[in-house]
């Protein structure tokens, strides 16, 4: 796979590159990242890469010539504009999730924008972009971070990146809901003992101690998971069991900070 970031920070991924799996798996060529300062594209003496918004208002917009360029000089051939995703990192796209970062994954060659500013000129986005991609509902001060979020997520996805093939299949979000509880050694740490059931060598067992938790986990933390999953039958009746407050198939309970989360009047509480 290739990546493509136009960054006027380029620099600012030099971090992420040289370190962990995304470092291994350029060196074992699994990926190519290139990272482009769009402002090389700026054709004025200054390097001019924004301008006042027209009809007035706050802050600069970026011009659209420089980043035309920058897409049109990573892009391999005609063929090319056809297939590939040039993503704009920027608040008011779709909320990135692991769906995307799987789609993304199965592309030969992406080209992340990262916006700053008050923003980019709409005809970049009528034009050369093909999807535009949000961390959340709050804003930064450029896309970098969220640019260096996706590239993580899509480079893990990639064929032999992870030692273990079957990581990144359990991670969270992977089959639509939040992973269960991990434990390692010792399985007694000051009286905080390991459920029995992760002992008991029972594969099956371990399986639906698994499942269970991990839907109880994503009931409590992500509620809007649940709205859209694809529950069966079993599951749906567990749902049902702790809606009506009925707990006594799950031995693992979330701690209290994390219950209070579905109370969003404590959103912002100093409590």
């Amino acid at each position: 796979m290739r990546i493509t970031v136009l960054s006027l920070f380029p620099e600012m991924f030099r971090g992420m590159l040289e370190e962990s799996i995304v470092k291994r798996s350029i060196q074992q060529g699994l990926v190519q990242v290139e990272l482009s300062n769009f402002r090389d594209f700026s054709e004025d003496r200054h390097h001019t890469v924004d301008d006042y918004p027209f009809g007035g208002g706050a802050g600069m917009v970026l011009k659209p010539a420089p980043l035309f360029r920058a897409v049109a000089e990573a892009l391999d051939s005609e063929d090319e504009r056809q297939s590939e995703a040039v993503v704009l990192m920027t608040p008011q796209g779709r909320p990135f999730r692991q769906n995307i970062a799987e789609y993304y994954a199965r592309k030969d060659h992406i080209i992340l924008i990262c916006g700053h500013y008050e923003g980019i000129d709409e005809r970049v986005r009528q034009q050369i972009v093909t999807d535009e991609i949000s961390l959340g509902d709050f804003v930064l001060t450029g896309g970098e971070i969220a640019a260096m979020a996706v590239m993580d997520a899509v480079i893990r996805l990639l064929p032999g990146v992870l030692g273990n093939t079957l990581s990144a299949a359990e991670d969270s979000f992977a089959k639509g809901l939040l992973e269960y509880p991990q434990y390692t050694r010792p399985a007694n740490f000051f009286g905080l003992e390991v459920p029995g059931v992760l002992l008991s060598g029972h594969h099956q067992q371990v399986e639906v101690w698994r499942a269970k938790q991990a839907l109880y986990r994503t009931w409590i933390r992500r509620p809007d998971l649940i709205s859209i999953a694809a529950l069966n039958p079993k599951q749906a009746s567990w749902v049902q069991a702790w809606e009506a407050g009925d707990f006594s198939n799950i031995d693992v309970l979330e701690p209290e900070h994390v219950k209070r989360w579905k109370d969003t009047s404590n959103y912002g509480s100093k409590s």
